[in-house]
């Protein structure tokens, strides 16, 4: 265990160095609350989504390191923001005018139009625990309305009265002169309706610990701010939680990083200590554009896992979570393939090299075998060759080039299999552009045909692979790119592809004789 702790103690992977971080943080004595405490917050207005999911996998993937380095407890809340008022109805949902009538009420007081649990937000928060149970999260649940309502918030609420003009300075600070008129960072919760109300607070009272505003109405009312009477504007809500919690490191999304000097200075106008935090870059669509929930663009973790397994998606999560990624259909099968190269990679690395591996980090330190004897990309090209309807139509040629494989001693490749049909269904075939090849690379398909016809080198990916390649040669392409890019556009339809010496010996040498020829006979062109 020492070397294991020395090793990730200089350790340059980023879960590391942000678990350093936290470390610091107790340098001199350990926490008075006897554990340290990750959080990931949840805006439960609508359903999970694949920012959830990286929020929640890289903050464990952290928390893990930290256990590598430290014997402080840890613990990882997962805090749900229901006690927020419904501000728009979401258009993805049933009952859209019982929404409508339920506006500005806090979620877990609106109805649940789906009608199976007490409310929207309790459905929701349902939605998140099921999303996290499925991915094998360790967490604790925390919903605001119950943090509000039990009194668990009340000792720092009181305080935010008694510290009410530091807080607002704070906030009137970051806010244009037209809102500083009417900005209050407590949001009475009307008594008799139910909504959150944006209305200016007229008094707080520091003694009593209450506000007294005006209603929509014009009329007066006077709430203690304990009790979930009141709940604060997110914003201040935000630093409050850490200085009541105790919060040790909370990560967030490039759009927040500019309320982060906002957050820090209210939980220590509040008492607490700022926590560690770790600001994310944002995932772009095909356009690179932000993902956007409202707009719909990019990836939803459903459309991820319908084509790879979650530990490819957890490989996407981990690599450079600093720099913003496109996240698009395309990042798939590359994704699948480099965390399969990984874990190939990780039994003859040294710890410190295991430790910098993605893998680890995905798997808590214990990373399976790989059993992908065959790419995933190497499976999209052979589904578009062989026309295979499913997977069973894969079995095949993957038996005749590794004839040790099965689906039972191979489940990721079976699984895999399945998943590369229905991506090239859905996301290749349709896109597929053959075109006819030119006199040079029609002269060059013709050798290579002819030299496979001869051929006795079995199945060995490597010399088929300097076969093609020296046949691109004696035809003069340079630079010899473009002699594979030819051999793609003309066989597969598509502008890149695997190594063609690979793809050969999966396919089969007969085979690809006679995909050449049709090809140049013009009978494949979609």
């Amino acid at each position: 265990m020492s070397s294991l702790r020395d090793a990730a103690m200089n350790s340059k992977a980023w879960p590391f160095e942000e678990a350093r971080r936290v470390l610091k943080r107790y340098e001199k004595k350990d926490p008075e609350k006897g554990y340290v405490l990750f959080e990931t917050g949840y805006g439960p207005s609508g359903l999970p989504h694949i920012g959830t999911f990286g929020e929640v996998q890289r903050t464990t993937m952290i928390r893990r390191a930290f256990e590598i380095i430290s014997d402080i407890p840890t613990r990882l809340f997962c805090f749900s923001d229901d006690l927020d008022g419904m501000r728009k109805v979401p258009e993805n949902v049933p009952q859209q005018e019982l929404l409508k009538a339920n506006i500005q009420k806090p979620l877990t007081s609106v109805p649940d139009p789906f009608g199976e649990y007490e409310s929207f937000g309790h459905h929701n928060n349902a939605m998140l625990r099921r999303f996290l149970d499925t991915f094998g999260f360790e967490y604790e649940f925390y919903s605001a309305t119950e943090f509000y309502k039990s009194g668990a918030f009340d000792d720092t609420l009181k305080l935010a009265t008694e510290r009410y003009e530091k807080i607002m300075e704070i906030m009137l600070a970051s806010l244009r002169e037209e809102r500083q008129q009417t900005y209050s960072c407590f949001l009475p919760i009307h008594p008799e309706t139910g909504r959150v109300l944006y209305v200016p607070i007229k008094h707080v009272d520091k003694k009593e610990h209450t506000v007294t505003f005006d209603d929509e109405t014009g009329r007066e009312w006077t709430l203690p701010v304990t009790g979930g009477n009141v709940k604060l504007q997110w914003k201040p809500d935000f630093g409050a939680r850490w200085a009541a919690l105790g919060v040790d490191f909370e990560m967030y999304g490039k759009d927040h990083s500019t309320n982060t000097p906002i957050y820090d200075g209210i939980c220590e106008v509040l008492g607490g200590r700022k926590p560690e935090h770790f600001t994310y870059e944002l995932f772009l669509d095909e356009q690179g554009q932000k993902i956007s929930k409202s707009k719909g663009n990019g990836l939803t973790i459903d459309e991820w896992l319908t084509y790879a397994a979650t530990e490819s998606l957890g490989y996407f999560m981990y690599q450079k979570p600093k720099t913003a990624k496109r996240l698009w259909w395309d990042v798939i099968p590359k994704a699948v393939d480099e965390y399969h190269q990984q874990l190939r990679a990780f039994p003859d690395q040294d710890e410190a090299a295991r430790l910098a591996n993605p893998v680890w980090h995905i798997h808590n330190g214990q990373p399976p075998a790989s059993d992908m004897v065959v790419p995933f990309a190497m499976l999209l090209n052979l589904a578009s060759v062989a026309g295979a309807k499913d997977k069973d139509g894969l079995w095949g040629f993957i038996r005749k080039y590794a004839p040790d494989a099965s689906p039972e001693q191979n489940p990721q490749l079976d699984q895999a299999a399945a998943f590369a049909v229905r991506y090239f269904n859905d996301h290749v075939a349709p896109t597929r552009t053959f075109r006819p090849a030119s006199e040079r690379e029609r002269a060059a398909m013709e050798d290579l045909s002819g030299r496979l016809k001869v051929w006795d080198g079995g199945l060995d990916a490597e010399a088929l692979q300097s076969m093609v390649f020296a046949v691109g040669k004696e035809h003069g392409f340079e630079p010899l790119r473009d002699w594979f890019t030819a051999l793609y556009e003309v066989l597969l339809g598509a502008s890149q592809g695997p190594r063609f010496g690979g793809f050969i010996a999966l396919y089969g040498v007969g085979e690809t004789v006679t995909l050449i020829e049709k090809a140049l006979a013009g009978e494949i062109a979609a």
